[in-house]
């Protein structure tokens, strides 16, 4: 004899969204585990950081962050971060809505070609193409400077935001759009007013991830870079003793140090990341 919901006990019916609850934070838990660990070393003296079995029970130093910033250059190479990933984000961008607004609006029969020709190059393993662009790079004198990787990651980046600014310009109504055209709007006014207020969801995650890729960046940056415009990606990289052993604690406090601030960003603009991710889910 089959029991009606109402006949069911309460726990039974709440026992799989609790179970489901339980999962994601268990998955939750596993994946932030990591980032944890490392937060939880860069706290740890270096001889804590390598001891076997790993000690989840300790008097945290300050140590190690101490050094960061104090006698290094760390802020040189956060500053070159800054700088590097600010503007060739805004390079991305400054083509690719243009580019994404003429693909959405101004088809042709080569449009979907051409976005799977630009998508195309995400593609190529970095390997494959540094040769021709380091010779590119030194017969140009953009070898070690700001320019040549603001160039470089912006270029990287367009096919991404051309891709994602099409999505979200394909959401939206064209007649809000041939009702300007009907006020006698211009093109300026028409994205200004019409376009850039829809797309500013989408335009923050965009420039969100854009931002996270070049900020993470490292195989070009080593390959192109010796000193003068090195990316915080090569500072870490850099505490190896001579013996070839690793100052643990010490790099995971830098590696910390360096995440915070796309961590910052993320937690700032997550309203307009979820809405810019969800835009065009729900019709």
């Amino acid at each position: 004899m089959t029991r009606s919901p109402q006949q069911i006990p309460t726990w039974r019916r709440r026992l799989p969204g609790h179970l489901l609850s339980l999962l994601t934070l268990l998955l939750s838990f596993l994946m932030f585990f990591p980032i944890l660990w490392m937060v939880m070393t860069s706290l740890k003296t270096e001889d804590m950081a390598i001891s076997f079995p790993p000690q989840f029970i300790f008097t945290p130093t300050f140590e190690n962050w101490r050094a960061v910033f104090v006698g290094t250059p760390f802020m040189e190479f956060l500053g070159n971060t800054l700088f590097i990933t600010l503007l060739s984000t805004l390079l991305a961008l400054l083509l690719g809505i243009p580019a994404a607004y003429a693909m959405t609006f101004y088809r042709t029969k080569r449009t979907d070609s051409t976005m799977l020709w630009m998508m195309s190059t995400r593609m190529l393993p970095p390997a494959g193409v540094i040769v021709p662009i380091y010779v590119l790079f030194n017969n140009l004198n953009l070898l070690d400077t700001h320019l040549g990787l603001i160039l470089l990651y912006g270029g990287m980046n367009l096919p991404l935001v051309v891709w994602m600014v099409v999505g979200f310009m394909e959401d939206l109504p064209f007649t809000i759009i041939e009702a300007a055209r009907l006020d006698g709007a211009s093109l300026w006014q028409e994205f200004r007013y019409v376009l850039l207020p829809l797309l500013l969801p989408g335009l923050a995650a965009t420039s969100l991830l854009a931002l996270i890729f070049t900020w993470n960046e490292f195989f070009f940056a080593v390959n192109l870079t010796t000193r003068d415009a090195s990316p915080l990606s090569i500072y870490v990289s850099t505490f190896k003793s001579a013996q070839g052993d690793l100052f643990i604690a010490r790099m995971s406090a830098v590696a910390t140090a360096s995440v915070i601030p796309v961590l910052l960003a993320g937690w700032a603009a997550q309203k307009q990341l979820v809405s810019g991710l969800t835009l065009g889910a729900v019709k």
